[in-house]
């Protein structure tokens, strides 16, 4: 079993950045790819980012793409998005999870942490 904690999330200001930080422990060796995903209040879930755990191979979502940066240092079993240029729409939830095979389930996710962007 894998167990992740975000932190990290908080209030910011439209055009500000904040860096989330996703610790995993456990059984970290099973993790392939680990993604950071949003649900703002009456909305489905969506994924933000995404990176193998090997910290190769990103995918961001249209509306983050040059805004933020998903990264992983494996060392520290740490993962990282950094986003900058917050907007008001980015208000949500963030969650780590993580994937032990591709096109699998996500199988591991962490608490929430809250993002609020103020206009």
């Amino acid at each position: 079993q894998v167990q992740l904690v975000e932190s990290g999330g908080g209030l910011v200001q439209a055009g500000g950045s904040l860096r989330l930080s996703c610790a995993a422990s456990g059984r970290t060796v099973s993790l392939y790819t680990m993604a950071w995903f949003r649900q703002a209040p009456g909305k489905e879930r969506e994924c933000v980012g995404r990176i193998r755990w090997s910290g190769v191979g990103t995918y961001y979502v249209d509306s983050v793409k040059g805004r933020f940066t998903i990264s992983s240092d494996n060392a520290k079993n740490m993962v990282y998005l950094q986003m900058n240029s917050l907007k008001p729409e980015d208000t949500a939830v963030y969650y780590c999870a993580g994937q032990e095979m591709p096109g699998s389930v996500w199988k591991y996710w962490g608490q929430g942490t809250q993002v609020t962007v103020s206009s």
